[in-house]
């Protein structure tokens, strides 16, 4: 692998000189951190990260190399990555290619060699915030100079840019020789129509409903309730995604249209954000977000480890809507802020975490049984 000198520079002028691959660009993104010890492919691939450069705090990456199997969307999602070692070799029996050569085919710049623990240390104290690669632009000065000059993430719309652009049936089976659920529904007979909401949803979520025998329409994040209604919908899923949720006014707007119905709503991540905002709940910037695998949430000391990916989380402090109608059933036991809810009177629930994993633990798989179990309940009631 031919390395090149490259530059990473933050918002706020501090900068680290590392290498990258040959990749002659500059990415512009907000800069993160994720604290997973595995799962980088999920990662790079996973829709929310749309916009950010990422900065793995594990420090070996790329050492098991790139499959076809494990990738969470169509395409490479991430502007930008930061490592402290990039393998420049791999050994698994399941790799098909190699990290870098990953990286090159889907235009992303990569540098490496950065002391990713003074970085990550460095956005802890001061937030998250706009950072750039290059390795044409190696003058902080000069790069520093368009970092400030890009959108922040507070207040952008990422999600029309990852949501599908046309309807469409979920047809890829889950391959049972991986999957870790214990459904006790027949999975070869689809008996529940679920309309997925895409904001960016993960390929894994999709699996999972499937694998509860679910079958599932994705949708763009523009549609009507009246067109998701006219569907005949057993349930409704509420996908992860990118960006701000204070400026999707579109989709809270169905929201709340939807909640007129009594089909059973369930949102994920960025779905939780939306449905609580169609509440009239607040969202707010957290300070350098949460990201990695072994996120505690829970109540009344029962406690699941999660996998979570978001900078925006969700606040009914000051809300007007009634919290006597909502009940607030996870936490996330690092710093309090919700993690999860549900509606008391309308069948509707959501957590900030990804319940799907992929990667992380499979502590909170019991979602979608419930989510099914709500679909079969409604069923029966109408029966």
């Amino acid at each position: 692998m031919n390395l090149i000198p490259a530059l990473l520079v933050l918002a706020d002028g501090t900068y680290y000189k590392g290498w990258s691959n040959n990749l002659s660009q500059t990415s512009i993104g907000e800069v993160v951190f994720n604290t997973g010890m595995t799962g980088y492919q999920e990662i790079l691939t996973d829709p929310s990260y749309s916009g950010q450069i990422i900065t793995f705090t594990y420090p070996e990456i790329g050492n098991t190399g790139i499959n076809f199997e494990d990738t969470e969307s169509k395409q490479v999602s991430v502007q930008g990555v930061i490592t402290k070692c990039s393998s420049q070799k791999s050994y698994s029996w399941r790799q098909t290619t190699l990290w870098d050569n990953y990286l090159k085919k889907n235009n992303i710049i990569s540098i490496s060699s950065i002391d990713t623990r003074s970085l990550t240390k460095h956005l802890r104290s001061f937030g998250a915030m706009n950072g750039g690669i290059s390795n044409e632009i190696l003058n902080p000065r000069d790069l520093v100079d368009k970092v400030r000059q890009s959108p922040v993430m507070e207040g952008l719309d990422l999600i029309k840019e990852n949501t599908t652009s046309v309807s469409f049936s979920w047809n890829n089976e889950f391959m049972t020789k991986w999957n870790y659920s214990c459904s006790k529904f027949p999975l070869s007979r689809k008996f529940l129509k679920v309309i997925v909401i895409d904001f960016g949803v993960k390929f894994n979520i999709l699996r999972q409903l499937s694998f509860y025998g679910c079958s599932l329409i994705v949708v763009p994040a523009t549609t009507s309730a009246h067109t998701i209604c006219s569907y005949n919908p057993d349930g409704i899923l509420l996908s992860n995604g990118p960006g701000d949720p204070s400026t999707a006014s579109y989709a809270v707007q169905t929201i709340k249209d939807l909640l007129i119905t009594d089909i059973p709503i369930f949102g994920i991540c960025m779905g939780h954000q939306l449905l609580s905002k169609a509440l009239n709940g607040l969202t707010f910037k957290l300070k350098f977000g949460h990201r990695g695998l072994n996120h505690p949430a829970g109540l009344l000391q029962k406690v699941e480890i999660t996998s979570q990916n978001h900078g925006f989380a969700v606040d009914f402090d000051t809300s007007t809507e009634s919290t006597e109608l909502l009940q607030l059933t996870h936490f996330n036991l690092n710093d309090d802020t919700i993690a999860g809810l549900a509606h008391i009177e309308i069948p509707a629930f959501s957590v900030q975490y990804h319940p799907e994993a992929s990667p992380g633990p499979h502590d909170s798989d019991y979602l979608f049984h419930y989510f099914v179990c709500l679909m079969k309940q409604r069923i029966l009631y109408e029966n």
